[in-house]
């Protein structure tokens, strides 16, 4: 005969088994009204400092100036801020857009550590109270909805991995104004509590509503947990704040597109975005017969790269700073001031805004205009030459726009026509 086997029963765990919206099932020791305060208050530091270099990096691109500079066309109100984007310092979009994106980056292990923190509320019932309760949880809705999208359409950007069902600009310009509004209200409602509970600890008698009512036994303090998060930043830091800076550090921000390897020695040896092979520009295209066309009141103008080369020339050293966080230091120019070409183009005395357009036929920025005190700016080039040498390919031979304080794609590649007038 089968030998018979003991009948087994469910432990009391599995027989009464918990739902989320349970206190019971959530067990960590470390969630507590403490340590969510922390984490709170390092956020809003943060998503505060986000979001304004956010609206800064918008207005660096000018979208008021000319509808090729504007990605989000029905902005409408949201627009209000907006102002001419200055040239000096000629760093200034370098550390905007450097401390926005290296910024977000160091914020994402507090961002999930706070969701984690909280999470037990999220499936708390009834799921509405009050009305100041169900502002609560709308807040909240907005809140981690617009900030899980912007952290991650911008992480994928940063990334360049354009995987979004539309326009990165239009998609990240708007989800931060829905995150802000949720940002605001929740902020409004909580941040007394936790200012409370950070200098007074939660009063005697007071249930601490984030701690687990039946916890399990302590593997790690709420501080060592803490302290873990930090490690998590600061090693993210470690690893893509040197896309920004050449040398040691770029070499160790292995998490970033422009960081690790530096791209090799020579004059040109810095970094690029997309490079002549990627736009389909040829050899045939820069060749002895290309021309830039210059139009203005007085006429179109056609020179080939020696006629501007046999212009005056002027020396101005800028970096390149991109919207996905990385920069270059400064890099040696040569060529002709904008407020020299506009002068040829029939404004002698007050350079207007140019219209510049790349040979490049495809893809965002092949076209881009420039503000008025941007061409009047001494430091503003068609630039020719980079570092003593002949720009190379990717770095827009024959000729490229370099101006002080703006984002990398309105220094415009592979030139091929300037108009200086009304935008």
């Amino acid at each position: 005969m089968p030998e018979r086997r003991p009948t087994r029963t469910l432990p009391g765990a599995l027989r009464s088994l918990r739902t989320p919206s349970d206190p019971g099932f959530w067990r960590s020791p470390v969630r507590g009204a403490r340590f969510t305060a922390v984490l709170g208050v390092v956020l809003l530091a943060g998503l505060t400092l986000l979001f304004v270099t956010g609206l800064l990096s918008y207005a660096a691109y000018n979208p008021d100036l000319n509808p090729v500079n504007d990605k989000t066309p029905d902005k409408g109100l949201l627009g209000f801020y907006l102002f001419s984007w200055p040239t000096g310092p000629h760093w200034l979009y370098r550390l905007t857009q450097g401390l926005h994106v290296t910024v977000g980056i160091v914020l994402v292990p507090v961002l999930l550590a706070k969701l984690w923190s909280v999470i037990p509320r999220l499936f708390a019932l009834p799921p509405v109270r009050s009305v100041g309760h169900a502002l609560e949880r709308l807040s909240l809705l907005l809140l981690i909805g617009g900030a899980l999208f912007q952290f991650i359409t911008g992480l994928l950007n940063i990334q360049l991995d354009y995987l979004f069902p539309g326009s990165f600009y239009t998609l990240h310009f708007y989800g931060a104004w829905v995150f802000l509004a949720g940002f605001v209200t929740h902020t409004a409602l909580k941040a007394p509590q936790a200012v409370r509970v950070l200098r007074k600890g939660i009063p005697r008698g007071e249930p601490d509503t984030l701690a687990a009512p039946d916890p399990l036994p302590a593997t790690l303090s709420r501080r060592g947990a803490l302290a873990m998060v930090g490690a998590g930043s600061l090693l993210l830091l470690i690893t893509s704040a040197g896309r920004s800076f050449d040398g040691p550090l770029r070499r160790i921000a292995l998490l970033t597109p422009r960081g690790g390897t530096d791209p090799g020695p020579g004059p040109n040896a810095f970094q690029v975005n997309k490079t002549a092979a990627a736009v389909r520009i040829t050899p045939a295209d820069t060749g002895e017969r290309w021309r830039l066309t210059v139009r203005g009141p007085a006429g179109e103008f056609r020179f080939s790269r020696a006629e501007l080369l046999a212009m005056e020339q002027h020396s101005v050293a800028l970096p390149i700073a991109c919207v996905e966080g990385w920069s270059t230091s400064d890099q040696q120019w040569r060529g002709m001031r904008l407020s020299d070409l506009a002068a040829l183009a029939g404004f002698p005395d007050r350079p207007p805004g140019v219209f510049v357009e790349s040979l490049q036929r495809g893809g965002s920025f092949r076209k881009a205009a420039l503000r008025d005190n941007q061409v009047r700016d001494g430091r503003s080039l068609l630039a020719l030459e980079v570092n003593g040498a002949p720009l190379s390919p990717d770095h827009g031979y024959p000729a490229r726009i370099i101006v002080p304080a703006a984002p990398g794609v309105l220094n415009t590649k592979w030139v091929e026509t300037l108009t200086f007038g009304e935008l």
